[in-house]
């Protein structure tokens, strides 16, 4: 049975089976005049003149009202179409979420990061999160930021603001708080779980840390912080160089240990790979202060731009040469790149904005599934290439269909 109601609420017309063309042009061109539908033109409520243009105009209207009986094939919605749905968080919508990661030999088990001491935990794969509760992490004078988060095989690190270290032996089932000194320069920002028992650290001062002891002693892996490398060489010719006494606005790690980071105001960048005694500075190479940078998976370098821009590096491996990508990022800054393999990478930012590329990166096409998402994307983490998560503010998670 197929019900069509016209604007005439009193009256509507109900149509069992499938009527001949005819006959029910007859009723809706009645019930059209009756009602003054909207969308009827003026040519059908016309007399037909002859019987050729009767013929015509009821060929003409039975198509258009095909959609509306059920004649054709539904169309799909656009969230039918994306490859990502929304997985819905027990926590507050003000929260940020700001990391995530699975354990390797457990595929299903994952934590996730975010502000307002947030830690969640899966066991499914990330289909439902439920909080973890941390005793060594519960303090009543702290409100802790957990910035990141690492496994390499049952062993686990989390890093956050105000400073505090937390690591697993037994794949998060427990977790043991970490002694750091109070002479730390900077807020750590960054852990990766580099082996057993070993473990590389990042402040957003530029201090590097390596520890191979679980934690218990720490080796500086760079003489001195970024400050003060930027002012002892303050002929450097970088541009916003001089007497630098800002902090990380990101950093990133590449999978063979190097580092590139933005500096605060996005005026520079820095890089630093595995032996450097110090970061070395770069000038950008673009107009627009930088946003975001990070690695790509075939080893180059992708770079955003404050309102929207995108960049690649030419070649692979630490360069100053970069040419931009045209992207419809709708005037709205991109936060992220996550790459799923070295051709497909997505990319996300304000106001809910997905980009897709399967070209590795020369063209990018819009994904809608987070139009109607009120929320910044910060960051897109792919965990392997069959599953990803895209974090953003207000508690929002996209998880990654394929």
């Amino acid at each position: 049975m197929a019900t069509l109601q016209l604007t005439d609420f009193s009256n509507p017309i109900i149509v069992l089976g499938r009527p001949s063309v005819t006959s029910l042009f007859m009723r809706t061109t009645r019930q059209y005049r009756n009602s003054q539908a909207r969308f009827v033109t003026r040519a059908s409520l016309q007399q037909p003149s002859n019987r050729r243009q009767f013929i015509a105009e009821t060929a003409a209207v039975s198509l258009s009202l095909t959609p509306l009986i059920g004649f054709g094939e539904p169309a799909k919605s656009e969230e039918a179409l994306s490859e990502w749905e929304r997985v819905y968080l027990p926590i507050d919508p003000g929260v940020v979420l700001l990391d995530i990661a699975f354990v390797p030999d457990d595929s299903n088990h994952g934590f996730l990061l975010g502000t307002r001491q947030t830690i969640l935990e899966t066991k499914d794969g990330g289909n439902t999160w439920v909080p973890r509760s941390i005793p060594s992490a519960e303090d009543e004078d702290f409100n802790y930021r957990f910035n990141s988060i690492s496994f390499k095989g049952k062993e686990g690190w989390i890093v956050g603001k105000p400073a505090i270290l937390l690591y697993t032996s037994d794949a998060g089932e427990s977790w043991q708080r970490i002694p750091l000194s109070s002479q730390l320069p900077g807020d750590m920002v960054y852990i990766e779980a580099t082996g057993e028992k070993s473990a590389e650290m990042v402040t957003d001062q530029g201090a590097i840390y390596i520890t191979s002891n679980r934690g218990y002693n720490w080796r500086a892996a760079v003489q001195e912080t970024v400050s003060a490398t930027l002012n002892r060489t303050v002929s450097s010719g970088i541009s916003g160089a001089s007497y630098y006494t800002g902090t990380f606005n990101t950093v990133n790690r590449s999978p063979d240990g190097n580092y590139v980071a933005v500096s605060s105001r996005g005026n520079f960048y820095l890089t630093w790979e595995p032996g450097q005694p110090y970061w070395q500075p770069h000038n950008r190479a673009v107009a627009r202060r930088i946003q975001n940078m990070g690695w790509r998976a075939d080893g180059g370098l992708w770079l955003l731009v404050r309102g929207g821009g995108l960049y690649l590096s030419k070649g692979t491996g630490i360069t100053e040469e970069f040419e931009e990508v045209q992207v419809q990022s709708r005037g709205f800054g991109i936060l992220d790149v996550g790459y799923r393999s070295k051709d497909e990478a997505w990319a996300a930012g304000g106001s809910g904005i997905l980009l897709r590329t399967t070209n590795g990166g020369k063209s990018w096409i819009r994904d809608k599934a987070a139009d109607n998402i009120a929320a910044n994307l910060y960051s897109v983490k792919f965990i392997k290439d069959n599953k990803g998560f895209v974090l953003g503010n207000d508690g929002v998670l996209l998880r990654y269909l394929g």
